[in-house]
């Protein structure tokens, strides 16, 4: 069964409120283009360099202003409402960068918290410190929707292939990956790592991005991906807020993984030093 996805590209800042309509916006647009899935990217609700105020505004999914406002726009636009993540306070007092999947009745479907932290110093200067502002999760998610099987992963998550391997070996046929990539990786390496995760899983990629420079100073790259999972780009956005629409058929799963099947011929071993 085939079904049309639509991926939200933003720009999002540091205005809840703001951030919410813009993103409303574009996913009224989405689902008035017949997207029955639609997936926003990472820090949909908030994109806060600074720790201190993410620690000091960051609210739980009960009172977050995103996820009600999410919650209804599923129910109202009868779409699988995918919020790439929302910086939220998790169950233990300590935020997290999580993404939640809304089904048409609005409910969470599927909840997944980004296990890989990106703490890293560029050459360009900029320093990204993930694990001083949030927890990193524990647990792989997949979520079984009508038309396909779903693996959640977000942004950094794309450079460990070990768990998108998991994932597809559980069933899943659809990876997402949100994201808010720097542009400096997002030049050398965006296209390459989604087109990798969708060929060595035979999996399709979908992955809603932010894009341009935010109000904070700091830029991210766009581009706004959907992937075969025989590895050709499907549709691609630039860096401008704007809904990338693309029609999937999760069947060309089960077809490449049968032209290359990777998954069933992988075998145990162990490694040997001399």
């Amino acid at each position: 069964m085939t079904f049309k996805a639509a991926l939200i590209q933003m720009r999002s800042g540091r205005d809840m409120a703001r951030n919410l309509a813009d993103a409303t916006g574009l996913i009224r647009e989405a689902a008035g283009r017949s997207a029955t899935y639609v997936q926003t990217p990472e820090v949909s609700n908030l994109f806060e360099p600074d720790k201190e105020r993410n620690k000091a505004i960051c609210q739980t999914e009960a009172t977050d202003l995103s996820v009600r406002a999410y919650s209804d726009l599923a129910k109202d636009l009868n779409i699988h409402l995918h919020a790439g993540s929302f910086a939220l306070r998790g169950e233990t007092g300590k935020l997290v960068n999580r993404s939640l999947l809304f089904g048409p009745d609005g409910k969470i479907v599927a909840r997944y918290d980004k296990i890989h932290l990106f703490d890293i110093d560029l050459a360009s200067g900029e320093s990204y410190r993930e694990s001083a502002t949030f927890d990193p999760g524990q647990f792989a998610v997949t979520a079984t929707l009508p038309f396909a099987k779903f693996g959640l992963a977000i942004c950094y998550d794309v450079r460990f292939p070990l768990l998108f391997n998991a994932l597809a070996k559980a069933g899943v046929n659809i990876l997402t990956i949100p994201a808010a990539f720097t542009v400096p990786t997002g030049e050398a390496h965006w296209h390459v790592l989604q087109r990798a995760r969708a060929i060595e899983t035979g999996s399709f990629v979908l992955s809603a991005a932010q894009g341009g420079t935010h109000e904070c100073g700091r830029s991210t790259f766009g581009h706004s991906i959907a992937v075969s999972p025989w590895g050709e780009i499907l549709a691609e956005a630039g860096t401008d807020p704007c809904v990338t629409m693309v029609e999937i058929d999760p069947q060309q799963s089960a077809t490449a993984r049968a032209r290359i099947p990777a998954l069933a011929n992988a075998r145990p071993f162990t490694l040997k030093s001399f």
